[in-house]
């Protein structure tokens, strides 16, 4: 019997031994290929680096792969400089290793920052230093590295203007490694392809350039939430029926949770965190003719900035907008399947 387990014990020794000497070259090879006015030294994290877990577990936002079993990268690289991401690329294919480009963690699967293989060693090239956003309110029009989450890309437009704001339906141009590229010219299969559909076989994107777009100062703002005890079902059913007719302004959006009330009795409860983009007195007039099964009431509707209400959709309104930059709206830790328009 100790036979046997030696045997498995050498050949644990031998296949890690392996790995080690093909992350260590694989490091040399970075070190190499970096520019010497912008070291990659500092940047690279090894299993055995203290800050390893903290920085593999910062942007994973499925709590099912917090302590999942899956293979674990053999190293990230967090890029300061464009060159750091070429010679990621170059030493990867050269090495025979996969590469992994993670953009801020909205990925709920987990392919920006796990492997279902177990045979090819892969490292994260993980974005989230190469974060700047420059808003130009002039040309109405937005640069951000793909490493900014939205929290800081809504931030740094509200401080210029609380009446514009970016959405990926306006993209116009991205910069990938040492490519410019306008989305109309590269055309939209590619556009939608590298901005979630592919983020480790068509390049690594540095940039979005978008259009900003104009809203109203003050949006309004209501979550109203009903039990399973206050006719739920009739209020889901009538909710199916409208939802889609609505005032194109009015978005009302429906999810369910379970409770545990007083008694300790567990029940399913409906919440339906919607924005209006106008005051609140046309909006209960336009929800009570068309929707009075959920009872909305003044007291539900909050008027606010455009940038505020994003966080009050995300359950984190607070009412001084000035924190807005230390809330990261990606950072809200729930398990959710929620399509990503970003590079992941």
């Amino acid at each position: 019997m100790a036979v046997p387990i030696l045997s498995l014990l050498l050949l644990f020794i031998s296949i890690k031994s392996s790995a080690d000497h093909v992350t260590n070259t694989f490091i040399d090879c970075l070190n190499n290929r970096s520019e010497p006015t912008f070291p990659i030294t500092g940047t690279v994290y090894t299993p055995d680096n203290p800050s390893f877990s903290f920085v593999y577990y910062a942007y994973i936002r499925n709590h099912v792969f917090y302590n999942s079993t899956t293979t674990k990268p053999s190293l990230i690289i967090t890029p300061l400089h464009v060159s750091h991401i070429q010679a990621a690329v170059i030493c990867a294919q050269k090495h025979g290793m996969q590469m992994r480009t993670r953009s801020g963690g909205h990925d709920y699967e987990g392919l920006s920052y796990l492997s279902y293989s177990n045979s090819t060693p892969f490292f994260i090239l993980d974005m989230f230093n190469l974060c700047s956003v420059d808003v130009n309110i002039e040309q109405e029009t937005a640069w951000f590295q793909t490493g900014a989450t939205l929290g800081e890309i809504y931030y740094r437009i509200a401080e210029k203007s609380n009446i514009m704001v970016s959405l990926v339906e306006f993209a116009l141009r991205l910069r990938l490694v040492d490519i410019a590229v306008e989305v109309e010219s590269m055309g939209e299969d590619l556009f939608w392809a590298i901005t979630g559909g592919g983020g480790a076989s068509f390049g690594v994107v540095l940039a979005f350039s978008f259009k900003l777009v104009c809203v109203p100062s003050q949006v309004t703002f209501f979550d109203v939430k009903r039990t399973s005890e206050k006719g739920i079902i009739n209020i889901a059913y009538k909710w199916f029926l409208i939802a889609h007719k609505l005032d194109n302004d009015l978005f009302v959006r429906m999810s369910f949770d379970v409770v545990t009330n007083r008694k300790g009795m567990k029940s399913i409860r409906a919440s339906f965190p919607s924005l209006f983009l106008e005051n609140s007195t046309r909006l209960l007039s336009l929800v009570n003719d068309n929707f009075p099964e959920l009872g909305l009431r003044e007291s539900h509707c909050v008027e606010m900035s455009w940038v505020e209400s994003t966080l009050a959709y995300a359950g984190s309104w607070l009412e001084h907008p000035s924190r807005l930059y230390f809330i990261e709206l990606n950072n809200l830790k729930e398990i959710d399947h929620s399509r990503s328009n970003q590079t992941t």
